[in-house]
């Protein structure tokens, strides 16, 4: 499994393509906008983009997948069903914080705890993190000992929990049983900012400790 970062959208999110090198087969997860950036740096890579994957509903994560979608007439996977009334706001939220417009949509998918998702030959598991938002998953790479997290977890720090339906207790919850214990060796990729790794954040993340 391969992967680039890719940073989009005025709050600098973290757009992640993933894909089999073998096949050249990829998924772009979270593309909150700026979709010409992530088409070049996949037609960069060699990458066919065959899905999106969605970690949240957050028009920083998910306002440019109804769009991409339909451009490439490929599917979306995810997030979790509880997140729908983010999607539905979708254009509420662009014009909130000031984002172009966004394409509400309706998974192809929706993910839960346990469910598995695939890019080219590669499997990713999802576990549920509710917290930030209700339907927030992650994808998590065994034998990359990578995990994709959206806004659950940062370099120290951890996701806002004032928006609505989220829930700081929840998301604490979330972190502790299914993140940290993935194990500390596991890197992340988070939803804004540098990557990390679980164990740096149990010994030194100030909301963790």
């Amino acid at each position: 499994m391969k992967y680039q970062i890719i940073p989009v959208t005025p709050l600098e999110q973290n757009a992640t393509l993933l894909w089999d090198d073998k096949s050249g087969t990829g998924a772009v997860v979270d593309p909150g906008g700026d979709l010409d950036l992530i088409l070049s740096a996949a037609e960069a890579q060699g990458v066919r983009l065959e899905k999106i994957l969605i970690t949240h509903a957050h028009i920083d994560h998910a306002g440019g997948a109804g769009e991409l979608a339909r451009r490439l007439g490929i599917p979306i996977e995810g997030p979790q069903r509880e997140d729908r009334f983010w999607i539905v706001a979708l254009t509420e939220q662009a014009r909130m914080f000031d984002f172009p417009p966004a394409e509400p949509f309706e998974p192809a998918r929706w993910l839960a705890q346990g469910d598995r998702v695939t890019v080219g030959g590669e499997t990713l598991e999802v576990r549920h993190c509710p917290g930030h938002t209700p339907g927030h998953v992650i994808f998590y790479h065994p034998g990359e000992r990578l995990a994709i997290v959206g806004d659950v977890l940062f370099r120290g720090g951890i996701g806002r929990t004032d928006f609505p339906r989220g829930d700081h207790a929840i998301l604490l919850r979330s972190i502790r049983e299914q993140l940290l214990s993935l194990g500390d060796d596991v890197a992340f990729i988070p939803g804004h900012g540098p990557m990390s790794t679980m164990g740096h954040e149990r010994q030194s993340n100030p909301f963790l400790v």
